[in-house]
């Protein structure tokens, strides 16, 4: 069961065109994540015991990074689905494979704007490459989401779902 994200958020086949991608899309995340932490803080290539951990990660573990993705979904909802859910396309495509499209072209977007962020990039290696395999889940690390929650400026409500943040 996921979460209405706000009041018209009933877009079903755009969540599960996003659902559909979750893995994919988080191993991009974490790929991506990889790169530019190596280039910006190793640009010389100088082998040390973070960069090769880094380099050598192959884990595709990403249920700490869930909440995070559920999250980037329903803000997409939110920002470009809010008021108007029934569209018709005439180009002869499904629903289905627009939105996994749009999606995935937004999701990459904002990945790379992300990555301009050091924290961002610190706390996609502490949940991935730093985090021990054989961890249960006791604490999702709530830094990924307090970076969208400030990036995006919005705040996640329990009862209304997603607000703008008054300033």
């Amino acid at each position: 069961m996921l979460r209405k994200f706000f009041p018209l958020d009933k877009n079903y086949i755009l969540e599960e065109a996003q659902l559909s991608l979750e893995e994919s899309l988080l191993h991009y995340l974490v790929d991506y994540v990889k790169v530019e932490y190596l280039l910006k803080h190793n640009p010389l290539g100088i082998v040390d015991e973070m960069s090769e951990k880094i380099s050598q990660h192959n884990q595709r573990d990403y249920r700490h990074l869930h909440e995070f993705y559920i999250n980037l979904m329903g803000i997409f909802r939110y920002r470009y689905y809010y008021d108007n859910q029934l569209t018709f396309l005439f180009d002869g495509r499904d629903d289905f494979r627009k939105y996994q499209e749009e999606w995935s072209t937004q999701f990459k977007k904002w990945v790379k704007e992300f990555c301009a962020h050091h924290n961002f990039l610190r706390a996609v290696l502490d949940l991935t490459v730093y985090y021990p395999v054989d961890s249960p889940i006791l604490m999702v690390d709530n830094r990924m989401n307090a970076f969208i929650t400030q990036h995006f400026e919005i705040k996640f409500h329990p009862q209304k779902g997603i607000v703008k943040r008054s300033a």
